[in-house]
């Protein structure tokens, strides 16, 4: 029996991030032509794009194939490989051929080849699958699979199991009207709003500690830069906890953990957007009644209630930055109105609960929570929220046979790599976008 180690993936083709361990060799590398420069009529500079990154081409004489090369076809390139110190990756290629095997058809709708698509973000939308030839662009999306892959990662080695929960519910888990509403067959069905219920239920039923990488729905009415219908959500939830601190030490080790995979893997698509990453050290930890104290001594801004607009987030963020010299913030103890039916209420303050946002450069990156486990306090609680507890019937069936303390958080992938790498809108970071008006590609 072969064993998976000793398996040989078979490549016709080399990739260009690994050509200078062929110098000296001919190689086929496959990609596009990123741009072409006629130096004279005998000498044509080529560069060559694939996923790993970019190379220079030498093309000398007037070989018939040439004509055909254009921008961004698809090509596979046979080439000598030398070492020079003229390019930054230390190799560049003498041409022998080049094969077109992807023809291009039509004028591009914006150029691929700057240091920036200077395209409106509504137009390169619109054309989202070209944006990815871009190196830049295509970054974003590299960075993106690195943080789940560090998610997954770290939860794998803290005990957790991974889950998938169903996207098509009976109702909703947050309440309020952000809900998709869909026809399953004779019937009515929504999208679902978060994997909560789920994941508590299975967490309870003996799993222990779950998490999962998967897709939530929320019908939002906002139109902003930090707004979509369709996002991907890191979750999880553990049971037998303490209290809150313990889910706060959970979500602090998994961004220490995964500012330094960054790092590792990902420091050229870092160079690119001159990102620095921070070190996570001790978060702060702050109560929103100390934040609302802090707002209106230093900002002359008051909180209506017990929960933070985004004013109240970037205020908070800068104080917390000078103060403490920390881009993260724990903002914990929300108003129990402000939040979810299975948030615990603080045993303190029955006006607060068992909750917190983080806080990253200004803007919430998630929330999370101590979740209620008996059940005649999620029964006061639903009704607390102007509901009937018998319509949770399915969620509430494990809360009568031994429900640990539990917790958990949820954490948006794409406001995450918004934040890492400095972008302007959330949009950028998911590769086909669901908003207020989009729904196609």
């Amino acid at each position: 029996m072969v064993k998976n180690d000793e398996r040989k993936i078979i490549v016709s083709s080399v990739w260009i991030s690994d050509l200078p361990k062929y110098v000296g060799q001919e190689v086929t590398v496959k990609g596009w032509v990123h741009r072409l420069r006629k130096v004279s009529n005998r000498l044509v500079f080529i560069l060559f794009k694939d996923r790993s990154g970019l190379v220079q081409g030498v093309v000398s004489g007037r070989p018939d194939w040439l004509a055909e090369v254009v921008t961004e076809a698809a090509v596979e390139v046979v080439a000598q490989v030398t070492a020079t110190e003229q390019q930054a990756s230390g190799v560049e290629l003498q041409v022998r051929e080049i094969r077109v095997v992807g023809l291009v058809l039509k004028e591009l709708p914006f150029e691929l080849n700057q240091e920036e698509i200077s395209a409106g973000l509504e137009l390169q939308l619109d054309h989202r699958v070209l944006t990815l030839r871009h190196p830049k662009t295509q970054s974003i999306f590299k960075v993106q699979d690195e943080i789940v892959h560090a998610f997954r990662t770290f939860m794998r080695r803290a005990s957790f199991t991974e889950i998938y929960t169903p996207k098509i519910v009976a109702s909703g888990t947050e309440g309020g009207s952000e809900l998709f509403e869909i026809k399953y067959f004779e019937s009515k069905a929504y999208l679902a709003q978060s994997p909560q219920f789920y994941k508590q239920m299975v967490m309870g039923g003996g799993l222990q500690r779950v998490y999962e990488v998967g897709y939530a729905y929320r019908a939002e009415q906002s139109n902003t830069s930090r707004h979509l219908s369709e996002f991907l959500s890191l979750d999880i939830e553990m049971g037998f906890i303490q209290g809150l601190e313990d889910v706060l030490q959970v979500q602090e080790e998994l961004l220490r953990f995964l500012m330094v995979h960054l790092q590792e893997h990902c420091a050229a698509e870092l160079a690119l957007f001159n990102v620095t990453l921070p070190t996570v050290g001790h978060i702060p930890r702050l109560r929103l009644k100390e934040i609302a104290a802090i707002l209106q001594k230093e900002y002359g801004k008051e909180l209506a209630e017990l929960d933070l607009d985004s004013e109240g987030e970037r205020l908070i963020g800068e104080y917390v930055k000078k103060k403490y010299d920390s881009d993260f913030l724990f903002a914990t103890h929300y108003g129990r109105a402000n939040r979810a039916m299975y948030t615990q209420p603080s045993p303190d303050d029955p006006e607060t609960s068992e909750s917190f946002d983080l806080i990253y450069k200004g803007m919430e990156m998630n929330s999370g929570a101590q979740r209620v486990h008996e059940l005649t306090v999620l029964e006061d609680n639903i009704r607390y929220k102007g509901l009937d507890p018998a319509g949770f019937a399915h969620y509430l069936e494990i809360f009568s046979y031994g429900m640990p303390p539990h917790g958990g958080f949820a954490i948006g992938a794409a406001r995450l790599t918004l934040k890492i790498l400095g972008l302007d809108n959330i949009r950028e970071a998911v590769l086909f976008p669901r908003d207020r008006y989009r729904t196609s590609p």
